[in-house]
């Protein structure tokens, strides 16, 4: 009697057989991937051979270097060994020059290579592909629109909608120090933050600085939900508004327009305008920028001045002759408090928001010194290591706001908090304004203090954080 394959018996007998093939298909796909690796990192090591760094575990890279909550300073150690840059292993073949010599910068920032989307691209389900995601012509597009919505005529009226938002803020604080005059800054700022970008971005009036946040402070979860929640029905509305010419021309004639009347009107060069789709991008790229960058600089301005209490005397003085009593602050005031601007500055050197920006180089780069790096590196430009380079700035720990004075010079991409080239930040304006309303209402209302048993430890992820929170004594004026 004859087995046939549909017989057990038979199907016992090819059983083996798949499994050899199977395995024989997995270990030749690992061998592959094997040598795809080694390849990669031999020629990740040749093409890297100009940059010496410590040395590194051929897998796990220069994890056991960094510690979690030392990784600034030990960023910093090797700043001072290594000029210019150097190679920082993540793991096997997972690498990033780190840059932080001011003509690297320079000649980095003077192209137009892509960001290095590993450390962006989680935040795609967030805000879309807007202008921090893009690349190329459709970034260029984009960002030629969105220009007139940071044009001066439009940032004006924006002051007085910030100074409302920092009001309320400040009232909660004072209601905050008669129980306790204690106060972790950052969660309040960022609510502060958030409320005057609703405003900016769609004209509306939020309660968001009258909510708490959850323990973990996952504010930009709650950003990106009240974003998600009103951007598409007011971009619905708004649309169907303009659907005659008509009232096209009267939002244009508009006294204060907002951010996304201005994109509603803006139009490419072939006439038609952005989609559903990108209004929401560029709305929630807007939000997210816009709020919790503004929030970091605004909390580690105020830590600053807390801990140098001279400066922040003279910045007081300087706000008190200027505005009185704070009833009222103006575009035009913004321009006349050349002290608490250079305190400003200073804080943003020492705690940039953003503390690197990712590149993928798109062609080879040559630098000045002669080194050189083929087209697919990728390069991380180290705002905070600049910011502190020993050989860009004299005593970079030290808090001088005089390296800002009027008539002071430094090197052109010594000081980069708003990033630089094509691709710097369209909106630090709109930051720096929001920055100078908040520290100068703020000043005339309460003297700040630090709190000794919990000083601030920076976080270095997209926007520079604090593991513990920035907590300052309030007393009141």
């Amino acid at each position: 009697m004859s087995i046939t394959m549909s017989s057990p018996m038979g199907l016992l007998g090819i059983i083996p057989g798949l499994f050899q093939v199977a395995f024989l298909l997995s270990l030749g796909f690992l061998l592959i991937k094997v040598a795809g690796f080694y390849l990669r990192r031999q020629w990740l090591l040749k093409a890297l051979q100009q940059f010496p760094s410590p040395p590194s575990h051929w897998l796990f890279g220069h994890k056991y270097e960094f510690q979690a909550d030392q990784e600034l300073e030990q960023i910093l150690k090797w700043v001072d060994k290594f000029p210019s840059a150097f190679p920082r292993w993540m793991w096997g073949s997972e690498v990033f020059l780190q840059v932080y010599d001011p003509d690297y910068l320079r000649v980095i920032l003077g192209r137009s290579d892509p960001k290095a989307m590993g450390s962006y691209r989680f935040l795609s389900p967030w805000i879309g592909e807007g202008l921090v995601l893009l690349n190329g012509p459709t970034w260029f597009q984009h960002r030629r629109m969105l220009t007139p919505a940071f044009h001066y005529d439009t940032l004006k009226p924006y002051v007085q909608l910030m100074a409302d938002s920092v009001q309320v803020m400040l009232e909660k604080w004072e209601k905050l120090v008669i129980q306790d005059s204690h106060v972790e800054l950052y969660e309040h700022v960022s609510l502060m933050t958030l409320d005057t970008i609703m405003k900016c971005a769609f004209s509306y009036q939020s309660n968001t600085q009258m909510n708490r946040l959850t323990p973990e402070g996952r504010l930009n979860h709650r950003a990106c939900e009240v974003a998600h929640k009103h951007t598409d029905q007011v971009i619905k509305q708004r649309k169907a508004y303009l659907q005659e010419e008509r009232e096209l021309e009267k939002v244009r004639r508009k006294k204060n327009l907002d951010f996304l009347d201005i994109l509603l009107c803006a139009k490419m060069e072939d006439g038609s305008s952005l989609s559903d789709q990108d209004l929401r991008a560029e709305v929630d790229t807007f939000m997210f920028e816009g709020h919790d960058t503004t929030a970091s600089g605004i909390s580690w301005i105020l830590y600053a001045l807390a801990t140098h209490p001279k400066h922040q005397q003279s910045c007081r003085e300087e706000v008190q002759n200027l505005l009185g009593d704070g009833s009222s602050i103006s575009w035009d005031h913004l321009s006349q408090m050349p002290y608490t601007t250079m305190c400003i500055k200073e804080a943003l050197r020492i705690y940039p928001p953003v503390p690197s920006i990712g590149r993928v180089l798109s062609k080879p780069i040559t630098f000045p010194d002669g080194r050189s790096l083929p087209k697919g590196i990728r390069v991380s430009l180290n705002i905070y290591a600049l910011h502190h380079n020993p050989k860009v700035w004299s005593n970079p720990e030290v808090f001088d706001p005089f390296r800002f004075a009027p008539g002071s010079t430094h090197h052109s991409h010594a000081f980069l908090p708003f990033s630089g080239g094509s691709r710097n930040c369209i909106g630090k304006q709109f930051a720096m304004n929001e920055m100078k309303v908040a520290v100068a209402l703020t000043l005339l209302r309460f003297e700040l203090s630090p709190d000794p048993t919990r000083v601030p430890n920076p976080l270095p992820k997209i926007v520079l954080g604090s593991r513990n929170g920035i907590h300052l004594h309030l007393k009141k004026l």
